[in-house]
């Protein structure tokens, strides 16, 4: 691989309740399965099939927090809730169960009928939320990652979803209505490259880590949700983007990078922090 360039993080983004509102972050500390606590929660239905935005737009509205005395959620209108992060993962109470997420099947933990009741009532709809367990890993399709081997968590496919800034103001500059970054929940975003240059990049190393780039991001409905009052906005920023990020071989639109924990599991990676990026 050759170099590309040094560039640098701009901003790091956990959403510790996959599809709820996300958190930005200074430092975040590097796992096999990306950052620490991102899309460690899941909220499914009674029979265990995953719940996101794309059904449920009022996810939106959820804001985790990771304290000290545990997960924190609150939305309008609701009393805060903690779930605390000891206990169900490995205590008796809660067995695991298998939920899904699209294909695959994982392991969690129930975190309770508080919990539970909670969000049925804020959703208006049946629903319980549930902790992913490590006891069995959840591997990425390494297919697209040429064998080398992958995890994730609650993540629709892979750990770590990387954009550059350089890619959103070029997208912004030809829509209507320039977009948040929120639209696009990415895990890292990236400065100091030109647009849509995290196609190219194969690797993103840092001090003791590497994170490599292995599939283009397909784009779902949840681009077009206003995450600050999850309404439906329109088909904006899909029908722009269709226009020239359509990738024949996914058939779809494609919008930032997927990427892998290749090494340094353990490691920090912070905000303003410099990466050497290679080239695939």
């Amino acid at each position: 691989m050759s170099p590309i360039s040094t560039i640098k993080v701009a901003g790091l983004y956990i959403y510790p309740v996959k599809s709820c509102r996300g958190t930005a972050l200074e430092r975040a500390l590097l796992t096999n399965a990306g950052l620490q606590h991102d899309r460690e929660w899941m909220v499914v239905t009674p029979a265990g099939r995953f719940l996101t935005q794309r059904d449920t737009p009022r996810l939106a509205l959820v804001v985790p927090a990771i304290t000290e005395g545990g997960l924190v959620l609150t939305a309008p209108g609701m009393p805060e809730l903690t779930v605390p992060l000891a206990g169900r993962l490995t205590g008796a109470s809660s067995p695991p169960i298998e939920v899904t997420v699209f294909d695959d099947t994982c392991l969690a933990r129930d975190e309770g009928d508080d919990a539970a009741r909670w969000f049925s009532q804020f959703l208006g709809r049946e629903a319980r939320l549930v902790r992913f367990d490590p006891t069995r890993v959840r591997a990425t399709d390494p297919a697209w990652s040429k064998g080398l081997p992958g995890e994730s968590k609650f993540a629709d496919g892979y750990p770590v979803l990387v954009l550059s800034r350089a890619s959103l103001d070029d997208l912004n500059a030809r829509l209507p209505a320039p977009l948040p970054i929120n639209r696009f929940r990415p895990n890292l975003v990236l400065e100091g490259c030109e647009p849509y240059e995290e196609d190219r990049i194969g690797t993103l190393q840092g001090p003791g880590f590497e994170l490599r780039l292995v599939k283009p991001c397909t784009r779902c409905s949840i681009t077009t949700t206003d995450q600050a009052t999850a309404t439906v906005t329109g088909d904006e920023p899909l029908r722009t983007l269709r226009t020239y990020r359509w990738d024949k071989q996914l058939r779809g639109i494609v919008f930032g990078q997927n990427a892998i924990v290749a090494g340094g599991a353990g490691q920090t990676i912070a905000q303003g922090m410099s990466l050497n990026a290679t080239a695939r």
